[in-house]
């Protein structure tokens, strides 16, 4: 019989974990693998009946193929579910068909994300793709890519029809300071590249990053609070660029003379 754990990350993430479990009682075991969190956490993981593995936190992909490797010899099939998702029953389901059809290594599932409490379709947030319902060793993340994983699949990857819920940025400081992470994310591998910002980059960069989530990939479609995320990450565009010149005007000053 095919056996299928679920795997879910967590931080300090007492808020969440009780119900994301609950949602992943389908499975035939849930480990919570857990980067040491300061709060009740794993307490509250192992009261709802789920393992509870902790490693220091090193980055995403990391802790995603620690995970993987402590799921080995004891499942065929992993899903992860980060903390503040939930499994809906179709999903459930639908994951259980999923993993008995032969030649596929992974399966990428659409998700909803829900922004300030509000189900968001527009600006890049749907259906948003997540391959997370992977075939144990025959998956793994790619160790370059430590933010933004990039799953790497030996065999096929499939597409499931129902959804993840997630319940994403509660407020707009937890979005400002989330998407602060990434932009110094960013610069830092723009840097590493050898780019240097131009003047331009400040003002073009912005407007493009604007345009794309706001027309192109339809955030009008949300009205104000599709406006509003869009300028967002606009302006998150431009902070990178600026994180971008910091770097290089460290890199003088460190220079010898």
């Amino acid at each position: 019989m095919t056996t299928l754990f679920v795997i879910i990350l967590t931080k300090n993430e007492a808020a969440h974990i009780a119900d994301c479990i609950e949602s992943a009682r389908f499975a035939d075991h849930v480990i919570v693998f857990d980067s040491y969190s300061d709060d009740d956490t794993p307490r509250l993981a192992e009261a709802a009946g789920a393992e509870v593995i902790q490693r220091p936190f090193d980055n995403y992909a990391g802790q995603r193929n620690a995970a993987l490797k402590a799921a080995a010899g004891r499942a065929d099939w992993v899903l992860f579910v980060d903390a503040d998702e939930r499994v809906m029953p179709e999903l459930a389901a639908e994951t259980r068909e999923a993993i008995q059809k032969p030649g596929y290594a992974g399966w990428r599932i659409p998700r909803y994300n829900y922004i300030f409490g509000r189900l968001t379709l527009g600006a890049g947030w749907y259906p948003d793709y997540q391959t997370r319902l992977l075939r144990v060793g025959a998956a793994r993340y790619d160790p370059a890519r430590q933010v933004h994983e990039l799953v790497l699949l030996d065999e096929a990857e499939g597409t499931l029809q129902n959804h993840l819920l997630h319940y994403n940025y509660r407020d707009v400081a937890q979005f400002i300071e989330k998407q602060r992470r990434y932009a110094a994310y960013d610069a830092r591998i723009l840097y590493e590249q050898g780019i240097r910002p131009k003047p331009h980059n400040y003002l073009l960069q912005p407007w493009r990053q604007f345009w794309w989530r706001f027309v192109t990939l339809k955030g009008w479609r949300d009205g104000l609070h599709g406006l509003r995320l869009s300028l967002l990450m606009a302006w998150n565009e431009w902070r990178k660029y600026r994180l971008l010149q910091a770097l290089w005007g460290g890199a003088a000053r460190r220079a010898p003379r």
